[in-house]
This record gives C-alpha cells, sequence and structure tokens, in this order.
C-alpha cells in the first residue's frame, strides 16, 4: 500500500513547558529527555534547554553496571533528576537511579578486634617460610653485613 509507513511509530521526549534555559533548571526536578550520545563514562541527555545534561554511568542505574550501552542507547527517551547545575561551566549534571540520584554512604559496624583499617584479614607469619639452599646462603651472606 502506497500511503502507510512500515516504520514503527517516532517517540519523541516531551520537553517541561517553561523550561527553555538553563537558568530555570532546579536540582530535583523531574525532566524527560532523549539521548544523545553514550559515551564510555555515561550519556548525554537532551532535555530542552539547548545544552546536554551528562548522567554519569555511576548514576545510570540502581545496579552495578560496567559499560553505559547495557542501559541506554541513543535515541531513547529517558527520565532524569537533575542534580546540579553549573551555570558558569555549562553543565548540567543528571541521574536516572529511583533513589535520587546521590549514592548514601553506607555506615560500617566497628571490627570486633577494634581495627578500623581493610585488609584481608590474616595476620603476618611468626616465622619465615623454609627456603632452599641458594635463600639459606643468600640470608647467612646478609647477617654477616
Amino acid at each position: 500500500k502506497p500511503g502507510r509507513d512500515p516504520r514503527p511509530a517516532f517517540k519523541t521526549a516531551t520537553f517541561a513547558d517553561g523550561i527553555d534555559d538553563m537558568k530555570q533548571l532546579m536540582p530535583g526536578m523531574q525532566l524527560e529527555g532523549t539521548v544523545t550520545n553514550v559515551a564510555a563514562f555515561g550519556a548525554f541527555v537532551d532535555i530542552g534547554v539547548h545544552q546536554d545534561g551528562l548522567v554519569h554511568v555511576s548514576r545510570l542505574a540502581d545496579r552495578f553496571i560496567k559499560d553505559a550501552h547495557e542501559v541506554v542507547k541513543v535515541g531513547d527517551v529517558v527520565k532524569v533528576r537533575v542534580l546540579e547545575v553549573d551555570l558558569k561551566r555549562k553543565r548540567i549534571s543528571l541521574s536516572m537511579r529511583k533513589d535520587g540520584g546521590a549514592a548514601a554512604p553506607t555506615e560500617r559496624a566497628p571490627r570486633e578486634n577494634g581495627n578500623d583499617k581493610g585488609g584481608s584479614g590474616r595476620s603476618a607469619p611468626a616465622r619465615p617460610a623454609p627456603q632452599g639452599a641458594l635463600g639459606a646462603a643468600l640470608m647467612d651472606a646478609f647477617k654477616k653485613r
């Protein structure tokens, strides 16, 4: 049929009314946008203010992702939350996480032995491991110095 387009319906983001400049953006705003570029460090999203915002790879999903391409691709319509607007450098920081974007710092309980430092939990051996004849000769040579 000549009058029918076989392609699927074209989806576009509906930009928020009254927001057409970076100065009108406020942290916490929820907006809809279109992914314009995907890089190793995140995805750039057009939210209708003539400046794309960046969703860092750590803020693309609530779970760990190795590559931004796992979650989004160019042309996807996504919902984002404004985290920060830097008018001087013309940068918009966005998040797609459901928890608000910022990872809450986790409080760790102190260890039983009172040591807050990380590590494998193993202590250093009390005596050196057994060695061959060459190792013993070297040890003797260094002791004589």
